[in-house]
């Protein structure tokens, strides 16, 4: 397929301690192609940020947008980030990635839309932190 008639989405992948979310959008980022979480893949609630669960799903995600004809995706990582999550994404970002690529899809732009907080609410744990 020729470079200027393929067809792109954007893969909005959320990667947090607890879960993995990959949801594949058209350009505008208004409408849905496919979406698909750790939970869905699997049976075990620790097993969801898994990076085997992140692959399963973006599997599933590629399937999908495949079907309705994308072929090259642009990437946006979001951790929790924010006022007190991590800023960091979990595990299951990396593996999501590579499976979405594996899968066939040209993959263009990866960029980190995490959250950052410009100034805000003061963080929990008190003037002397948390104390273990």
């Amino acid at each position: 397929m020729r470079e200027d008639t393929m067809r792109w989405g954007v893969a909005h992948i959320y990667s947090s301690y607890n879960n993995t979310i990959i949801h594949v959008t058209d350009i505008t980022g208004s409408e849905t192609i496919a979406k698909a979480s750790g939970g869905m893949v699997v049976k075990a609630d620790r097993l969801e940020s898994s990076p085997t669960a992140a692959m399963m799903a973006a599997k599933k995600v590629a399937e999908a947008a495949i079907d309705k004809g994308i072929r090259g995706i642009h990437v946006k990582i979001k951790a929790p980030g924010g006022h007190n999550g991590p800023a960091n994404p979990g595990p299951g970002a990396q593996a999501a990635i590579r499976a979405l690529s594996r899968m066939g899809l040209r993959i263009g732009i990866i960029e980190d839309v995490t959250p950052i907080p410009h100034d805000t609410c003061r963080k929990k744990g008190g003037r002397r932190g948390r104390r273990v």
